[in-house]
């Protein structure tokens, strides 16, 4: 079993370490604040380091807000190259919350991709809101993990981490379709918000 990295330690990485836990990968977790790594290392059988110290895991998610893909970027490009890198974010203007930030031919996978051109990039989890990663489930269907990107192998690395933890997963082919899924994360937030839906439902895929 293939060793994750966490770099984050809110609903997403949280969620996200748990389900990887359970596939019995060994879980690095990185955040700036030390003490909330160590919490959630703790709660995941983990290993804690702080935000600029090496990365110790195959499969790296980035479990972050879009502005800070940046520093990622900035701190750890280098150390990320052949690594698969786990692309959770959607890129949503939250000054008006009335759209994504990225350009309309594009994904925050897409830049992340060319940003970081000797890892592979994976879009994931996206779709998915923490809770149902947590639970397993959405509406009584299984929960399911929709992933995109370009290296079948890299898929697979992470296709095998998170379905022995549980979950189900879909592929939706190259990182092209990570504007979709850019799109549909969007959506099911707008949904949440406008209380159409609750955090602890969300999309499911039902085959």
């Amino acid at each position: 079993m293939a060793s994750m990295t966490v770099i984050g330690t809110g609903n997403m990485g949280s969620a996200i370490a748990s389900v990887a836990a359970k596939g019995g990968a060994s879980i690095q977790i990185v955040a700036r604040d030390i003490a909330k790594a160590q919490q959630l290392a703790a709660q995941v059988g983990g290993t804690a380091d702080e935000f600029g110290d090496a990365l110790t895991g195959d499969i790296v998610v980035l479990a972050l807000p879009y502005p800070a893909l940046e520093d990622v970027v900035k701190t750890y490009g280098a150390a990320l190259a052949g690594k698969v890198v786990v692309d959770v974010i959607n890129p949503v203007d939250f000054a008006t919350f009335d759209g994504l930030t990225v350009p309309s031919d594009s994904s925050a996978a897409a830049q992340l991709q060319v940003a970081l051109p000797g890892a592979k990039v994976v879009k994931a989890f996206n779709t998915n809101f923490a809770a149902t990663l947590f639970s397993g489930e959405v509406g009584g269907v299984p929960t399911t993990v929709v992933v995109a990107g370009d290296d079948d192998i890299a898929k697979a690395q992470l296709t095998e981490i998170i379905s022995a933890g549980g979950v189900v997963v879909a592929d939706a082919g190259g990182l092209k379709r990570a504007r979709e899924l850019e799109a549909v994360g969007f959506l099911q937030m707008v949904l949440a918000v406008r209380e159409q839906v609750a955090w602890t439902g969300g999309f499911a895929v039902r085959a």
